[in-house]
C-alpha cells in the first residue's frame, strides 16, 4: 500500500496536494477506489480510499485510524563525519529505512569533504528529501530530520541529553552488547569519516560521555559502519522482533 505524510488530519474527507498527489496521480497511476496510507505528526497512520481527483490533488476518505507502530523504542541520533562524494546519500537513505530518529552531519579533522554554508544547506535539503522518500518506502511513523552541520565539538556538548553515546572506533571499544540495551530509548552515535577519528577528538567526546564502541575485527567502509552499528543497537534493543 502507497505510504505518504501529511502535518495533520482533521476530517473524515482531506484532500492531497503538491508533489505528494502529482506521485499518486501521474507515477503510480492509481485510481478512485485504491487505498493507501497517510502518517501524521501526531504519531496516527490513516487509512484512506482514493474517492476522485483534480488537476492539482487528490481528494481520499478516512476510513479509519490507528496509533502507529513502525517505530522503533530506541531514538538514535546518528552524529555522522562529512564523506566523500555522494556517499552521504546512501547513508541517509539506508539509515532511515533501518530505523533511525535523526542525522546530523559533522565536521571532524579527517573529513575530505568541508563544504561552505551555501554548499552545506544545499546538501541537507537534498538529504531532508533522500530521508523522506526513505520514510515512505519504509513506511516509517516519522519523517527522520537531518540536522545542520555541526563541528565535533559543538556534538559532544549535547551528549548530556541522551541516555548513552557511543562512538565507534577503529584502534577497538566496548562491544555493543555490553553497552547497550532495551532500557536504552535514546542514543547518540559517533561515526567517522574515511580517515577516522583522531585521538584527542576520541579523547574530547569520552570526556563528554561517550563511550568507544567496536564492530567487530574488521575495519569497515564509512558508508558501513553506520548500518552496521544501527542494526547492532536495534538487534540489543529487541527492535528486530
Amino acid at each position: 500500500m502507497a505510504w505518504f505524510f501529511t502535518e495533520k488530519i482533521t476530517d473524515k474527507h482531506f484532500e492531497i496536494t503538491g508533489e505528494d498527489a502529482k506521485h499518486i496521480a501521474k507515477s503510480l497511476r492509481m485510481t478512485k477506489g485504491e487505498k493507501l496510507t497517510l502518517c501524521t505528526l501526531d504519531g496516527k497512520r490513516h487509512e484512506c480510499e482514493i474517492k476522485d481527483f483534480t488537476s492539482d490533488s487528490v481528494i481520499v476518505d478516512v476510513l479509519c485510524s490507528t496509533a502507529c507502530e513502525q517505530e522503533p523504542s530506541v531514538k538514535i541520533t546518528l552524529f555522522m563525519a562529512l564523506t566523500k562524494g555522494d556517499k552521504m546519500d546512501d547513508i541517509v537513505q539506508k539509515s532511515v529505512e533501518l530505523g533511525v530518529y535523526k542525522i546530523v552531519p559533522v565536521l571532524t579533522s579527517r573529513c575530505i569533504s568541508r563544504p561552505d554554508q551555501k554548499q552545506i544547506a544545499k546538501k541537507v535539503q537534498r538529504w531532508q528529501k533522500i530521508a523522506q522518500n526513505a520514510a515512505c518506502q519504509s513506511r516509517r511513523g516519522i519523517i527522520p530530520q537531518v540536522g545542520d552541520m555541526l563541528t565535533l565539538k559543538q556534538a559532544s556538548t549535547l551528549l548530556k541529553d541522551y541516555d548513552k553515546s557511543i562512538v565507534f572506533y577503529e584502534c577497538g571499544g566496548e562491544k555493543i552488547c555490553d553497552i547497550i540495551d532495551e532500557n536504552v530509548h535514546t542514543l547518540a552515535m559517533f561515526v567517522g569519516s574515511e580517515g577516522g577519528f583522531e585521538e584527542n577528538e576520541i579523547e574530547m567526546l569520552k570526556e563528554n560521555g561517550a563511550i568507544p564502541a567496536t564492530l567487530g575485527k574488521r575495519i569497515l567502509r564509512a558508508q558501513t559502519a553506520p548500518l552496521a552499528g544501527i542494526t547492532a543497537v536495534m538487534y540489543q534493543t529487541k527492535n528486530l522482533e
